[in-house]
């Protein structure tokens, strides 16, 4: 298992595919939806394809991208894409950041300089991170999916491996949201000699069962969990179901056309985002060019729906906990809750069933708020795992 570096370098009939199957896009028609009560409306949508196909530069995003140590490695299979930066300071502690769907690597590309060479960034040497970025199998640019059955547990083990096999690290931080989130908090349960901390944005940790979760969890000043969720779990719901159970079906729109691939990504970063329905107040044009271009150039919009399945048919929440001791995840956690979450668990069960030691609720931000807000997610990630280096 040896990594090998990597050059991202997307031929160019590739790019003059995108370009002609844009230019030649086949739209329908949108009556009434100014409101996008129906989803995207056709005129946001029409600006942002026109562009992504005669404005947002590619090859620049490449080069940025290229300007990072990419590497490729396969493990038990699979062909895994990963950036490796060290950092920058007296005692670097490694740090393991995981994204979710739909999310990128690139979701994490403002909190790169500031937490491996923070002294560049106005911080201290010593709160220095090595990081491992790794892409999700089967998204962007780990690809080709080797196999089906690749669940969260798959991944933890998967992740895991990295880190101490291939890396060689003995004790490493996690750091995640959404199936980042999950993926984290299984690493930290199943390999609890490995992880030195956990900081994620959803608590969830093994066992947590949401349909147990009743009104009176939360505390008064948690009222707003609820109504938050309430609004929200419809437009979730909408793609976790054709997700979870025909993902190929809804593969084979998506992989023929890049509008549609946009539309259900951008659709997700509108809604789930701190925005009040302008995503563009969260992301410029050449972030949300940048993740649709990683889902379609390689091809891996049908694969990266996979994870639903297989969550799901491997049961789904709760993840079947190792041990029945309590915590379930003795590893010390810490949570910032974004006020625009589409998952909000109370803290009162995080703190019984987690080894709690931080809960952050943010003045700011979203599903993505490493994107959204990566100032307060680099100062938390230095401020939680300070003292976690010195007890190390």
């Amino acid at each position: 298992m040896q990594p090998t570096p990597f050059t991202l370098d997307v031929p160019q009939a590739q790019l003059d595919d995108l370009h002609a199957r844009l230019d030649a896009t086949r739209w329908p028609d949108d009556l009434d939806n100014a409101d996008w009560r129906y989803g995207v409306e056709a005129g946001w949508l029409r600006e942002m394809v026109q562009y992504w196909r005669a404005e947002y530069d590619w090859r620049a995003t490449e080069r940025r991208i290229n300007a990072l140590p990419n590497y490729r490695v396969e493990i038990d299979g699979n062909p895994l894409h990963f950036v490796h930066l060290r950092g920058k300071g007296p005692a670097p502690t490694p740090l393991l950041l995981i994204h979710g769907w739909p999310w990128t690597f690139m979701d994490f590309e403002a909190v790169i300089g500031p937490l491996t060479d923070p002294a560049s960034h106005g911080g201290d040497p010593v709160d220095a991170f090595d990081l491992v970025i790794p892409s999700l199998p089967g998204h962007g640019l780990s690809m080709p999916l080797a196999h089906s059955g690749l669940d969260v547990p798959a991944h933890a083990a998967l992740f895991s491996k990295l880190m101490t096999k291939v890396l060689g690290y003995t004790g490493f931080g996690v750091a995640g949201g959404d199936w980042g989130a999950a993926i984290s908090h299984l690493i930290a349960h199943h390999f609890p000699q490995q992880v030195t901390g956990l900081l994620a944005s959803i608590p969830y940790y093994p066992g947590l069962d949401l349909n147990t979760l009743a009104a009176q969890d939360y505390a008064a000043d948690e009222q707003w969990m609820l109504e938050r969720s309430s609004t929200i779990t419809p437009q979730v719901i909408s793609h976790f179901v054709v997700q979870s159970n025909e993902p190929q079906t809804l593969a084979y729109a998506l992989a023929d056309s890049p509008v549609g691939t946009a539309a259900w990504l951008w659709a997700r970063r509108r809604a789930w985002s701190d925005c009040d329905g302008d995503v563009l107040a969260a992301f410029d044009r050449d972030f949300l060019c940048t993740q649709a271009s990683l889902y379609w150039l390689n091809g891996s919009i049908a694969t990266s729906l996979r994870t639903y399945c297989e969550h799901a048919r491997a049961g789904g929440l709760p993840f079947r906990p190792l041990h029945q001791r309590t915590p379930v995840i003795d590893t010390p956690c810490g949570y910032l809750v974004a006020p625009r979450e589409v998952m909000l668990i109370p803290r009162a069960p995080v703190a019984r069933n987690t080894n709690l030691q931080r809960w952050t609720c943010l003045p700011r931000g979203g599903h993505f708020s490493f994107a959204e807000a990566p100032e307060l997610w680099t100062q938390e990630l230095r401020d939680f795992f300070r003292p976690l280096r010195s007890a190390s």
